[in-house]
């Protein structure tokens, strides 16, 4: 899968089609918005969705860890969904995952559903903070609208864009890159998506899954 080479801040970054950013000198990949347990929180209130989503989830970072050198994850909140995503099953899966990765540095930037849902299990070895945690020349954060001494790079938002003919529209994850701030997309296999409105100035990046495409 190609990804696309942005400077941003005078660093270079990479926004990769797998709807992940990489910051190579710092050999660091950007999560926003997992959603670990969403699926089981939904069956726990009787709604009938898919299973695995868990599992997808770890394999797609399992796969990012296998093409980029990563020695730390930074995930821009909305780890887990709510309270139902401490689910034993959930946990097992992820502790077998991380005991593959004793040695990754693993960072929780808390969000929105992060306060509701309470912190991930200490087995998990994650570091918990609260927005914006900087690592200059970046300030990584939950929301996209709140002050930062860096560079701000946010989730919160699952934004798409939609592109459109006149017969036919197709509604894809994007980057939204500004001035000050860059919102991911989310990265977990069971989230929805926000048809945004870019801001003056903003460009957008959407990724097909393949591919990340420059649109505006």
């Amino acid at each position: 899968m190609s990804a696309r080479e942005l400077l941003v801040a005078g660093e270079l970054l990479l926004l990769l089609a797998q709807k992940a950013l990489y910051w190579p000198s710092q050999k660091t990949l950007v999560i926003a918005d997992i959603h670990f347990g969403k699926a089981a929180s939904f069956r726990a209130q009787g709604i009938p969705v898919p299973r695995g989503t868990t599992t997808q989830n770890l394999l797609a970072l399992d796969e990012l860890m296998a093409a980029h050198e990563v020695r730390h994850i930074v995930f821009l909140g909305d780890f887990l969904h709510a309270r139902a995503a401490h689910a034993p099953a959930t946990l097992t899966r992820m502790l077998e995952w991380r005991r593959r990765h004793p040695a990754l540095a693993l960072t929780l930037v808390r969000g929105n559903h992060d306060r509701h849902a309470g912190d991930p299990a200490a087995s998990l070895g994650i570091e918990m903070v609260d927005e914006p945690y900087t690592l200059a020349p970046f300030s990584f954060c939950h929301h996209p609208d709140i002050d930062t001494p860096g560079y701000a790079l946010a989730g919160h938002i699952h934004p798409v864009f939609v592109l459109a003919t006149r017969f036919e529209s197709l509604r894809l994850p994007c980057f939204v890159v500004g001035a000050r701030r860059m919102i991911l997309p989310s990265f977990g296999a069971f989230t929805g998506g926000f048809s945004i409105a870019p801001e003056p100035g903003d460009r957008i990046f959407v990724t097909s899954g393949d591919a990340v495409h420059f649109v505006r």
